[in-house]
């Protein structure tokens, strides 16, 4: 795949897009809630919890001692990963492939924590110049804050953002960049290959 001269960086999303953690994360949040007397459905989890990070969906459920509930969803979570790596091995390849003509970075509301592991383990950590977590700013997605720290980070100003989510996709326009929206996460590879490869 040649270099695009249209964008000078790759902002990809990490949940749903460059790993397949949704029905995880899913399974996570209704172990933790079950105690509770509540569960999400699939479609009802996609609708509020896609894109949206772990805090805000515990403070909309206005459960009792919230941080303590997020902090036992993502030990699930993680443990999970770990036992599961999330990664298909056509996203994999492609990320290798992109290193070698874009810059690329990761930009996700879910913690540092949840990210960057799963990434080492998969051994493309390094493929990535910056990884932009809910842990590095005020304002998660769908507020730009997230992007916008990673291109002024990486100094650039026309990255291409690769997303799944409502929550993503309006963080990425709000920064006044371009979005590829991605129709699942199994499509990623040639979704992007096709829009990297076609005319400008």
């Amino acid at each position: 795949m040649t270099g695009s001269s249209k964008w000078d960086a790759l902002l990809f999303d990490f949940d749903g897009v460059l790993a397949d953690t949704e029905r995880t994360h899913h399974v996570s949040w209704n172990a933790v809630l079950e105690p509770f007397g509540t569960q999400f459905s699939w479609d009802d989890y996609v609708k509020q919890c896609v894109g949206v990070a772990d805090r805000v969906v515990a403070e909309r459920l206005k459960l009792p001692e919230p941080d303590s509930v997020v902090a036992r969803k993502q030990d699930l979570f993680r443990a999970t990963l770990e036992a599961n790596p999330p990664f298909l091995e056509e996203t994999l390849a492609l990320v290798r492939e992109l290193t070698q003509n874009h810059r690329l970075a990761v930009v996700s509301s879910s913690y540092r924590r949840e990210v960057e592991p799963p990434l080492l383990r998969a051994g493309i950590l390094g493929c990535f110049e910056l990884v932009v977590c809910g842990n590095d700013v005020e304002r998660l997605k769908p507020a730009p804050d997230p992007y916008l720290l990673a291109a002024r980070k990486l100094g650039v100003s026309q990255p291409l953002v690769i997303e799944d989510s409502d929550a993503g996709v309006a963080a990425g326009l709000a920064a006044g960049f371009e979005v590829l929206r991605v129709s699942g996460v199994g499509n990623v590879a040639s979704e992007v290959r096709e829009r990297l490869s076609a005319p400008h």
